[in-house]
């Protein structure tokens, strides 16, 4: 990046301020990062993806970091268990106990039941039937 480009960045940095989360302006709009103003302007396609990309490999780490068989999934089962954590987080996930110990298990049967028998379930619906569906049969959900 180019000298011109990294002052200014410092620059605006200097006078806008930086902040991870969203906060009010001087005139009550919620923005974000270095000045961004989510109401007018919100964020880009691109933006959105690379969130989206980073929030996906969080989960993802914090799969791998928290279930030794995580590993051993196949892509559909990994697919629903970063879908939940993305969700749900992972503290609410790993309260899931009996679920993930039939995930631990391979009881795919018992897995979607746990799963559906869930207030989560309860909330997101029709996520969670296509989601255990998923999870039960390995394959992708049609229908």
């Amino acid at each position: 990046m180019s000298g011109f480009l990294e002052k200014l960045k410092d620059q605006i940095r200097l006078h806008e301020g930086v902040e991870e989360k969203v906060y009010l302006d001087t005139e009550g709009i919620e923005t974000i990062g270095v000045g961004r103003n989510l109401r007018d302007r919100g964020l880009s396609e691109d933006e959105i993806d690379l969130l989206l990309d980073n929030d996906i490999a969080i989960c993802e780490e914090e799969l791998i970091n928290n279930f030794e068989w995580y590993a051993e999934l196949d892509e559909v089962r990994k697919r629903v268990l970063i879908d939940m954590a993305f969700n749900l987080g992972m503290p609410k996930l790993k309260q899931f106990a009996k679920m993930l110990d039939a995930i631990e298990n391979k009881d795919w049967v018992n897995v979607a039941s746990e799963m559906l028998d869930s207030r989560w379930a309860e909330q997101v619906g029709n996520r969670a039937s296509r989601l255990s569906e998923m999870m039960e049969t390995g394959e992708d959900y049609i229908g």
